[in-house]
């Protein structure tokens, strides 16, 4: 019954993912109280699994990485309930609902599953997952490229563009840059909604690769690098969201993001096979 606890702890855990989500797309603020009634039940049931299991066991349950990651979702639950209740600090909830999701949703990935049952089900599933990495990386050039116009734009701002020496070309490029509040818009704009898909081909391609391969998905490279791009993607959007971060900062943090985006796509060529399959 331990993996059923867990299971039913990811259910509930996927409202507090959706509450950060709707937030991010500033829309969600009301449904916090309501995501973290659901987290505290699911955070009740989580630790059920782990004692049951670790009683099962006849001791602590962190033999592999399964049952290590799922308890290191619960230490992380336990303390994001206590600062929030002492602190009241509720926009952690826009990086510790997420993450809390996903490290709960590998560890709930330790017990194999059945065989797809449709082939075509299984290749629309690894569809819609490359299609939703494409839609997050389309927002992740935009707000990168912003972000380079920005830092473009701010330079020239404070050169105070027609400074001596200055050539009359340079100007005019400058001069057709759009303002800084605009670029600002435009990358939180574009990263929530680059956000959002990642976060969702996150989901879909770890559970495409939990179904197809059984319990060998997280031995592979490529889903490491996508982890740690999503992880990346998650404090860049906590940081800008909740933490006040614009500007410079911002901009070169999107920049970074993009980096590790880019690795993703190199590690995630040979996907091309598995679709003619």
């Amino acid at each position: 019954m331990s993996i059923v606890w867990l299971r039913l702890a990811v259910v509930l855990y996927a409202a507090g993912l959706l509450q950060a989500i709707l937030t991010i797309l500033r829309r969600g603020e009301s449904l916090f109280p309501f995501a973290l009634q659901l987290f505290q039940i699911g955070m009740v049931l989580h630790g059920v699994s782990i004692v049951e299991h670790s009683v099962s066991l006849k001791h602590l349950a962190a033999n592999n990485f399964f049952e290590t990651v799922s308890l290191c979702a619960f230490l992380f639950a336990v303390v994001y309930l206590f600062v929030e209740r002492r602190y009241r600090f509720s926009g952690l909830s826009l990086f510790a609902f997420p993450m809390i999701f996903l490290l709960t949703l590998a560890g709930a990935m330790g017990t194999p599953v059945a065989a797809w049952t449709d082939p075509r089900v299984r290749n629309v599933w690894l569809l819609t997952h490359i299609l939703l990495v494409l839609v997050g990386y389309s927002c992740l050039l935009v707000s990168a490229g912003a972000a380079v116009f920005y830092l473009l734009q701010e330079r020239r701002l404070k050169r105070r563009a027609n400074v001596p020496g200055e050539g009359f070309l340079s100007r005019l490029t400058a001069d057709r840059l759009p303002p800084l509040e605009t670029l600002d818009r435009l990358i939180t704009q574009s990263m929530s909604i680059g956000f959002v898909s990642i976060t969702v081909a996150v989901i879909a391609g770890s559970t495409w690769a939990f179904i197809e391969t059984g319990t060998r998905w997280i031995s592979e490279p490529k889903i490491a690098v996508s982890l740690v791009t999503w992880a990346f993607y998650l404090l860049m959007v906590f940081l800008r969201v909740s933490a006040g971060w614009r500007g410079r900062k911002a901009a070169i943090l999107s920049l970074t993001v993009l980096g590790f985006a880019a690795l993703t796509w190199a590690a995630h060529i040979g996907l091309r096979p598995l679709i003619a399959k």
